[in-house]
């Protein structure tokens, strides 16, 4: 078997351009062939991706989940196998796995050739995203945050960035419909999941990315606030995403389908996996047991 490995030298401080002799000599002791790419872009990690799903066996590649974003939408529904050795700021495609966070334990999740056919949400038609597509309070943060700025401070970038620009929570209108029937609100956040992990933390921890299912939490909203419905809305993002919405559930809506039609204002920006996407009205629709990747043997997906 041949494969190709791609990876970002700036993800996560750099931290396995730093190992890349080791895991070059640990994945030529495996494979037949080993190519290695040290990408310039997302674009280019897209591009690379793209090309490599007709020619590799294997496609290997470490970054953040935004490099994991970009590698989908090269290999778009090819069923090329994928090993994945996370090197971002969160992780949480990684976190949502059970995959080490670490080179030696990822790489070892790949030697045992162990792997699971996983669901991809598809965008519109066009776009997919592995675990998240989520719009507003605090969302631009992963992807308006300086690389410099993550490869210094970590997941604190994502903080600093938060204070800089998106303290006051933006409300917009909203109207989801799906299986279960709909939701029109006004609201500061919407999360469309397939995973259990965001933003390091278990909001999802029930879920599996190999139920045909995806989850969605929607923080309700007043159309125009005064100052205790602001304060809610803080509370209800604190209580969403360290207590699965405990205590606020009256300001939360909670979906659960494998398609959702979402209508909102055309400038609302959608965020998927931690990249810039696009704006305003979006279906997404899950893709089920579409994706190859080697995972742990005895965890739950």
């Amino acid at each position: 078997m041949n494969c190709l490995f791609l990876y970002h030298p700036t993800s996560g401080k750099g931290k396995v351009a730093k190992k890349i002799g080791y895991i070059e000599r640990t994945l030529r002791s495996h494979f037949d062939g080993v190519d290695i790419i040290a990408t310039e872009s997302g674009e280019d990690m897209t591009s690379h991706a793209r090309a490599g799903a007709q020619k590799y066996d294997v496609i290997l590649f470490s970054g953040g989940d935004g490099t994991f974003n970009r590698v989908l939408q090269g290999i778009g529904e090819a069923q090329v196998q994928l090993g994945y050795i996370p090197g971002g700021t969160t992780n949480d495609v990684a976190r949502s796995l059970g995959i080490p966070r670490n080179v030696k334990g990822a790489l070892g999740v790949i030697l045992k050739g162990h792997e699971a056919w996983l669901d991809v949400m598809r965008l519109n038609g066009g776009r997919y995203a592995m675990y998240i597509a989520a719009a507003g309070a605090f969302t631009r943060a992963t992807y308006t945050a300086k690389p410099s700025s993550k490869k210094k401070f970590g997941i604190l970038a994502y903080a600093f960035e938060v204070i800089r620009r998106e303290l006051k929570l933006r409300v917009f209108p909203l109207k989801v419909t799906s299986e279960e029937g709909s939701v029109q609100t006004h609201s500061v956040l919407i999360l469309t999941m397939n995973g259990r992990s965001v933003a390091g933390m278990r909001v999802n921890r029930h879920a599996s990315m190999a139920d045909g299912q995806m989850e969605m939490a929607i923080i309700r909203q007043k159309e125009r606030p005064g100052f205790f419905a602001r304060m809610g809305a803080y509370a209800t993002l604190v209580s969403l995403f360290l207590f699965r919405g405990k205590g606020r559930k009256k300001h939360l809506a909670f979906l659960r389908g494998s398609r959702f039609q979402i209508e909102t204002a055309q400038d609302v920006v959608w965020d998927l996996d931690g990249e810039e996407g696009m704006r305003g009205n979006i279906e997404v629709e899950l893709l089920p047991r579409r994706m190859r990747l080697f995972v742990p043997e005895k965890k739950k997906i």
